[in-house]
């Protein structure tokens, strides 16, 4: 996931690992506490993310931990590496904040290292970040998303009120993969199976029948459907751009170091070629 609207404040957080759980085959559950979260505050946007620093094999920071300090005085392939995840639950009177992610064995930094996290374990961040929660004055609510964006459809669902009105797709690999979510509103699971990440949001979405009225719209994955999904709403469906919270979290081919170096001017191009406007110089 990259770089969001609402950005991550610079300060770093200093946090442990209290407990971990795996939540599906794909999906593991870690718990952060400590007093280094008191006057965290992650309670305003259903998108609150974070950005962990993972710093490379061989790294050793001076203590107090200073994060300007360290990419004033060390090389470049020295600093942490950062990746963004969205929080799941931020439990306040605990001090508890709590992060999911998506694992595909040993591929990738952040994932390898949430299923071998142990109780204990420092961790620090920065954020947290965010724009998004549902608005209580749409008529209706849209969310969209694949694995990466479940977390926050997961936690926009349970605090929209009961008896709202609201349409969840979210599309993993298989039914293993699927989640109970504390809402009553049903959530349309999507079996990816062989097909390429998003074909059946894409699908799912163009076949909805639209309600009347007012639509709030929560749509985040992988950027290929998104720039997809991004058309039909804007310019099929009319959807005006402040009811759209819609960016690409991650892309096919792209890590995130590489995905956030890119990804500002390719949303840029995407929203000027689909509004016919210039895009920035």
């Amino acid at each position: 996931m990259a770089e969001r609207p609402g950005r991550a404040p610079r300060t770093p957080h200093t946090a442990e690992v209290i407990r971990t759980e795996r939540l599906t085959p794909h999906m593991q559950r870690v718990v952060l506490g400590g007093e280094g979260l008191a006057g965290l505050a992650a309670d305003t946007c259903t998108d609150h993310y974070v950005k962990l620093l993972f710093p490379p094999a061989g790294a050793v920071y001076p203590e107090p931990f200073d994060l300007q300090r360290i990419r004033e005085e060390f090389p470049r392939e020295q600093w942490p590496v950062t990746r963004t995840y969205t929080v799941r639950q931020w439990d306040a009177e605990h001090r508890e904040l709590t992060l999911d992610f998506v694992i595909h064995g040993d591929e990738g930094l952040a994932g390898p290292w949430a299923v071998n996290a142990r109780p204990g374990e420092v961790v620090r961040f920065l954020g947290p970040g965010g724009a998004y929660a549902p608005d209580p004055a749409a008529d209706w609510h849209l969310l969209v998303g694949d694995e990466s964006a479940l977390p926050a459809i997961a936690r926009a669902l349970e605090t929209l009120p009961h008896g709202a009105r609201a349409f969840a797709f979210v599309e993993v690999s298989g039914p293993e993969e699927e989640q109970k979510i504390d809402s009553d509103v049903e959530v349309r699971w999507l079996h990816r199976g062989g097909r390429r990440v998003g074909e059946a949001l894409v699908e799912a979405v163009r076949d909805l029948d639209f309600p009347e009225g007012r639509v709030h719209a929560f749509v985040h994955g992988e950027a290929h459907f998104v720039k997809q999904l991004r058309r039909l709403l804007r310019i099929e469906r009319g959807v005006p751009r402040e009811d759209l919270s819609i960016s690409g979290y991650w892309r096919l081919g792209h890590n995130e170091d590489g995905w956030q170096a890119s990804k500002r001017d390719w949303n840029a191009r995407i929203e000027a070629e689909q509004e016919g406007t210039a895009a920035p110089a």
